[in-house]
């Protein structure tokens, strides 16, 4: 199966669950991630703040922007610039409806990367939604190791691959 049509299965598969669910399975989903070791080691993490039908991180990421280094991705052009969420940041509504951190770009390392997706499989491919902005990103920090994010429905047994995708390391869900 293309990764197109995969994308429109998973768009669907979305839309049978409630937000209320999708919230309920964030909730688990965040908790795991909040116990993982690689999480509680990490000083600095990126995370992402969530599309409605993502794994819903705004409230995981208030609750950790005090006690860690929060970055979160911004969109410029064609490439994600990495944004620290310093005390008293802004959001404004990113290309994509995302919020985004009104800050300067942060230049420092990362600890941990948390990604979202369409869809990943268990040999840590994952299925994005086809502008290549994580694959792009994820090529420049090979040595960071990355967690990818989703519901139970988007881990599936296997997802198309090409050269140009980055693998992610390990995968959360329920």
């Amino acid at each position: 199966m293309d990764k197109k049509t995969l994308r429109q299965q998973i768009r669907a598969l979305k839309k049978q669950h409630s937000p209320e669910e999708l919230l309920i399975q964030s909730e688990n989903i965040l908790q795991k991630l909040s116990v993982h070791p690689r999480f509680l080691q990490a000083e600095k993490v990126m995370l992402y703040a969530s599309l409605p039908d993502e794994v819903q991180t705004l409230d995981f990421i208030e609750t950790w922007r005090h006690r860690k280094t929060i970055i979160l991705p911004t969109v410029v052009g064609d490439d994600i610039i990495p944004v620290e969420l310093a005390e008293n940041v802004t959001f404004a509504e990113g290309d994509f409806h995302i919020p985004e951190p009104q800050n300067h770009p942060y230049t420092g390392d990362f600890n941990l990367i948390v990604v979202p997706g369409m869809a990943f499989d268990s040999n840590g491919h994952r299925l994005g939604r086809g502008r290549g902005y994580y694959d792009r990103f994820l090529a420049q920090h090979p040595d960071v190791h990355t967690i990818g994010l989703c519901f139970d429905f988007q881990l599936l047994p296997e997802i198309p691959s090409e050269p140009h995708d980055r693998n992610i390391d390990e995968i959360i869900s329920l």
